[in-house]
């Protein structure tokens, strides 16, 4: 940005230290912008009302009104002001609390003058992008990076939030929530809003590769590394390079892993099985999970380094049921999807669709369209086309058909393959969900659903 177009960017200061407050000014301005100055939270807000700044650098901790609240007044106020907030050095928890809510970035005290204008020019960039991502965003139809992703609910515009401020950093990414909630689209808006763009997107599933391949599978190995290692092999790591690694159900990885991928975190290298050297690499994370790494973390199943390492910046899908007023767009666009663009879903079925509970989520959503679709007799849909136990509205948290038992009496074996069966389908056949929801090891999930014949159906895989 040149001078001349600086001069017309404002800045607004807020800080009770008279001295840092002139540094910042007198820096500020040397780069050219407009700066105005303020030694409270409330004088910088009676300032920012009649000044309409661009920016905003603030203080944390301030006699009256604090960093925090004039954060919050401003956003309010004015979504799209850039805000950079101002810490004691330590205090970096406050940070990244206030970036939570809402703050561009932080700088501690004493900072580097340098580091305050490459600050301020990049979040005045990130205003930039933020602008043009919104004005993408609104045609939807267009880009492939928010095709599938579709929501009005305040739950998912919080989302689309956190992909437009996030996408172009190089920060870790922990996506959370149910199965089916469209983790992994998520995660490649990510990517594909990222200067990253150009390079691969490599995702890997670290419940679906067994537990003695999957550190090959990470960071590659050497020939004769191991019995059947006839040739030197590229991990997901290095396939990824200069692109995004999208680790899925991270709370998987096997605990002898996670250190060797914290390393790999923290040193930006990976050193391939059999190896003697490490490599550099260039890899934007982002990790997903349904699990609670948190319980995960307080049974000793997943370190606590790795977790904090993972979750710099961490985004909740929320589940289908929580955001029913996405519903009608939804099937609006899977009818699309699947052939059925001319079909007329009636508002009885629509209201039905949204008393149910959708335990799969939006994959059991697309799922249900695509079948009715394919078995209507008409083009205006109706609700008795929807499958039983959506036109029941049975959900998981109010009825559980194996408890149900008839008065002449049933067989155990019957009703453990019933409650395996159910587990399942309530999990989107999702083994490691469905048995921590049965409270039992995956491996006797695994044995029971061998015992019974179970086999998950092929349009679940």
């Amino acid at each position: 940005m040149a001078n001349g177009e600086k001069k017309t960017v404002r800045v607004l200061i807020v800080d009770d230290d008279v001295s840092l407050r002139r540094v910042l000014e007198y820096n500020l301005q040397e780069e050219g912008y407009e700066v105005l100055t303020a030694g409270s939270g409330e004088e910088g807000l009676r300032l920012f009302e009649d000044g309409a700044p661009t920016l905003v650098v603030t203080d944390l901790k301030m006699p009256g009104m604090g960093g925090f609240q004039l954060l919050r007044e401003v956003k309010e106020r004015f979504p799209d002001t850039v805000v950079i907030v101002i810490t004691a050095f330590g205090a970096v928890e406050a940070a990244v609390e206030a970036m939570k809510a809402g703050a561009y970035d932080f700088i501690t005290k004493p900072f580097n003058r340098e580091a305050l204008k490459l600050t301020v020019r990049k979040a005045l960039d990130m205003q930039g992008l933020s602008r043009e991502n919104r004005r993408l965003r609104e045609e939807l139809s267009e880009r492939e990076e928010f095709r599938s992703i579709i929501g009005i609910s305040p739950p998912m515009e919080e989302v689309f939030r956190v992909i437009d401020r996030v996408a172009d950093t190089d920060a870790t990414v922990l996506i959370t929530g149910e199965s089916g909630t469209g983790k992994e689209l998520v995660a490649r808006a990510i990517h594909n809003r990222s200067s990253r763009r150009a390079a691969p997107f490599v995702a890997i599933n670290c419940a679906a590769i067994p537990r003695d391949l999957l550190e090959s599978e990470l960071f590659g190995h050497v020939k004769g590394a191991f019995t059947g290692a006839v040739q030197d092999k590229e991990g997901k790591f290095r396939q990824a390079e200069a692109g995004t690694l999208f680790l899925d159900e991270v709370g998987e990885l096997p605990v002898e892993l996670q250190s060797k991928l914290l390393r790999a975190l923290q040193e930006k290298e990976v050193q391939p099985v059999g190896g003697a050297h490490t490599i550099k690499l260039d890899v934007r994370v982002v990790a997903a999970t349904n699990a609670d790494l948190e319980e995960a973390i307080a049974e000793g199943r997943f370190r606590e380094d790795l977790f904090y390492r993972l979750s710099v910046i961490p985004v909740h899908l929320p589940p289908l049921r929580e955001r029913k007023e996405d519903i009608p767009l939804l099937v609006r666009h899977f009818a699309a999807k699947h052939g059925g663009a001319s079909v007329t879903f009636s508002p009885e079925i629509l209201a039905v669709m949204a008393a149910y509970g959708w335990p799969g989520n939006v994959r059991e959503l697309e799922n249900t369209v695509e079948r009715i679709l394919i078995m209507r007799n008409a083009d205006t849909i109706h609700p008795d086309d929807l499958p039983e136990k959506v036109r029941r509205g049975r959900s998981p948290q109010r009825e559980c058909r194996v408890i149900n038992l008839p008065d002449e009496g049933y067989s155990l074996e019957q009703l453990e393959r019933e409650i395996v069966v159910e587990a399942l389908e309530r999990n989107n056949w999702n083994q490691s969900s469905a048995a921590r929801f049965l409270r039992i090891p995956r491996h006797t999930l695994i044995y029971r659903m061998e015992k019974y014949s179970i086999t998950t159906p092929e349009r679940k895989k």
